[in-house]
């Protein structure tokens, strides 16, 4: 592919940027992607209803999409200044899990491109595993394929990319997958060609609306064909699971990926 087409592609691997780790003007940079947030979040959007842990919230991108169907919803964000930028009208926290009140339990805690900032991943997952109420989900968005890792992964912070198989390492004992999908299948070639040819670190404003208008629209149509074995993001969704003579929660009418 020829370099000055490459360079509209370059900020790829971008849209993982992360609010845990706050670098400036990049989360406001990356609030433009709304159809990313709204394909995305359309595969979980029926696990968000009741009682919401979102952890690394952020300048609440997410919480503003999700948040009012909840019937609760707790942003917790280490960075102060960013979680004034929350609404009020939703729980707000300042730190890491060890913030949360023992007596607080969420039918749903949520990870969007945070988990990878994380150096004890494991641990931190176990740790709001036991936040879940039985039949809660465990969900989490994270930038896929190690081998995709790059220098712009290192200069943000990420300490990996995943896989399947590396997401199942981290599981916790006892619960269930209800989910693993790759997203974004367009991108993950761009984001090869970005990694081989042009290194680039930092995205512009334009190259966002390029991708985030065109390159996830193809996505989001390619992406079930492909059944979600394709992608430069990962999503995975975990269940607590119920008393054995309780009935879990309908699963996405779309079905989990196979």
């Amino acid at each position: 592919m020829p370099r000055h087409i490459l360079k509209v592609f370059a900020f790829i691997n971008a849209p993982n940027l992360t609010p845990f780790d706050y670098l400036g003007s990049e989360l406001e940079l990356f609030q433009a992607a709304n159809n990313w947030r709204h394909y995305w979040t359309s595969l979980i959007a029926h696990l968000t209803t009741g009682a919401v842990l979102e952890v690394g919230a952020g300048i609440g991108s997410v919480t503003a999409l999700l948040g009012p169907a909840a019937s609760s919803w707790t942003a917790l964000e280490p960075d102060e200044t960013l979680l004034a930028t929350i609404p009020e009208s939703y729980e707000r926290l300042c730190g890491t899990l060890s913030a949360i009140p023992k007596a607080s339990m969420y039918d749903a805690i949520l990870y969007a491109d945070v988990l990878e900032h994380i150096a004890a991943d494991q641990q931190e997952i176990n740790e709001a595993y036991q936040k879940l109420n039985p039949g809660g989900s465990l969900i989490v968005l994270a930038p896929a394929h190690q081998w995709l890792f790059s220098e712009f992964d290192r200069s943000i912070g990420h300490y990996r990319r995943y896989t399947k198989k590396s997401l199942q390492k981290i599981k916790p004992n006892g619960c269930m997958t209800l989910t693993v999908r790759h997203l974004d299948s367009v991108g993950i070639i761009i984001s090869a060609a970005n990694k081989l040819f042009l290194k680039a670190n930092l995205p512009t404003a334009a190259q966002i609306r390029f991708w985030d208008k065109w390159i996830v629209r193809f996505s989001s149509w390619l992406d079930p064909i492909l059944r979600y074995r394709v992608g430069k993001s990962i999503l995975v969704i975990w269940q607590k699971p119920l008393p054995s003579a309780a009935t879990a929660p309908p699963l996405d009418p779309r079905g989990p990926c196979r």
